[in-house]
């Protein structure tokens, strides 16, 4: 019964003073409105940022890097086994980049069930003829199914139907920037040329855009059967193995695994794409700083204003406390003026926040680097719509706790005798 009382003297403090308590609360809603957007948008366009690279990128890459024998005949030499040799201009050894035994390891790593998927891939250097002019690019053999599955292949393809590579031989889709040199086009036949002079003639069924205009220029794909037959190689030849997982984050712990196991080369993606995770980091850190702040400047107005009703309500209190309420009461009392505006002005941010957003979410965007790109990106998380909330609350709490003591203190005998 008490506390019903307390919030009918709270309701009529707060309707005594409409407009100063609508303004308060119009900040708040401002404050929400602009936090929930703000977190969307940036997230959104973390997501977009790191889905350009990471969405691509596998999160353990099998390979065999070419590299020097650290082992040297010197080093073996049982005269000079206790010496501490100075060797220079150490050349490759003439291992092949090939994994060995790839079907074996494939075999292994499908049975692994922290293992979404993988697909075999072979990367090679190869000549574009164009007329008299030979185009450096690279052509890629992969499992377009697997490709498409795993890394959204298909998503990257601006014309044509890559589909086709499984479908048709000799067939190959061209990165944008690469068919606009070749002047190629869907159904054009392309010439080639590999290292070892020997020249085959590809039919193009597809266009390849990732959004990366230097990839785009000399980037190529095709089956890996039809790459196995431009090499000359058997149907066991592969270069690469890219894994997804269902984890990501033991990326770095199964790569070592694989390192040891299958004996090959293996990177993870945290170690090839931190720098993506870091800008995140900061983008997020910088979107809740300033999201917050707007929060803080829309209590510093809560603050004032109830200082400034209590200033005027003096009269009001000092009546409260002579007729028995306590100190504890009056305090109670600011406390619900406070949190009502904090509840409706933060229910209202975001109803206002996912409105703005959905509104920012159908504003076209297109440009010709992003093709998968058609509207801004958002993010409509439920987390920040919940942090939205809680802030608002504990700001207002926060802005009415001070002047509600302050109220709590007065003394009704020196109000009601300076009157």
């Amino acid at each position: 019964m008490k506390y019903k009382l307390l919030v009918s003297i709270a309701k009529s403090l707060l309707l005594a003073r409409w407009k100063q308590t609508l303004v308060a609360a119009v900040g708040v809603t401002f404050s929400i409105t602009m936090f929930i957007t703000l977190l969307g948008f940036m997230s959104g366009l973390n997501d977009l940022l790191d889905g350009l690279i990471l969405n691509r990128t596998p999160h353990i890459r099998l390979f065999n890097d070419i590299k020097p024998n650290l082992n040297q005949p010197i080093n073996i030499h049982p005269d000079f086994t206790h010496s501490h040799n100075f060797i220079s201009s150490i050349k490759s050894e003439s291992n092949r980049q090939a994994i060995y035994n790839s079907i074996a390891i494939s075999t292994r790593i499908k049975n692994d069930k922290r293992v979404i998927g993988f697909s075999p891939k072979i990367t090679a250097q190869i000549f574009f003829n164009e007329g008299s002019v030979d185009v450096t690019g690279a052509i890629n053999g992969i499992d377009y199914n697997e490709e498409s599955r795993l890394f959204h292949f298909n998503e990257y393809i601006t014309s044509g139907n890559a589909e086709d590579l499984d479908k048709i031989a000799n067939s190959i889709v061209l990165g944008k920037g690469l068919a606009k040199i070749l002047l190629a086009d869907i159904g054009d036949i392309v010439y080639i040329s590999t290292s070892n002079g020997e020249r085959f003639q590809l039919k193009v069924v597809g266009i390849f855009q990732s959004g990366l205009g230097d990839i785009d220029k000399t980037q190529s794909f095709a089956s890996v059967g039809t790459v196995q037959k431009i090499l000359s190689k058997s149907n066991s030849y592969i270069t690469e193995i890219q894994i997804k997982l269902n984890d990501i984050g033991m990326a770095p712990a199964m790569a070592k695994e694989y390192e040891a196991l299958f004996e090959t080369d293996a990177e993870d993606i945290q170690t090839a794409n931190s720098q993506f995770e870091t800008g995140s980091s900061v983008r997020t850190i910088i979107s809740y700083a300033v999201g917050i702040t707007l929060l803080i400047v829309a209590g510093f107005g809560i603050y004032n204003i109830l200082n400034m009703m209590i200033f005027e309500k003096m009269d009001s209190i000092a009546i409260l406390k002579a007729t028995g309420f306590s100190g504890k009461d009056v305090q109670t009392i600011f406390l619900m003026i406070a949190l009502s505006i904090g509840l409706f002005g933060g229910l209202l941010g975001l109803v206002f926040g996912f409105g703005l957003s959905s509104a920012i979410d159908q504003i076209p965007f297109n440009t010709p680097s992003l093709p998968t790109v058609k509207t801004y990106p958002i993010n409509y998380a439920p987390i920040f719509y919940t942090i939205g909330i809680i802030f608002s609350l504990i700001t207002t709490f926060l802005a009415g706790w001070f002047p509600s003591r302050k109220a709590s203190k007065v003394d009704p005998v020196v109000i009601i005798r300076g009157k």
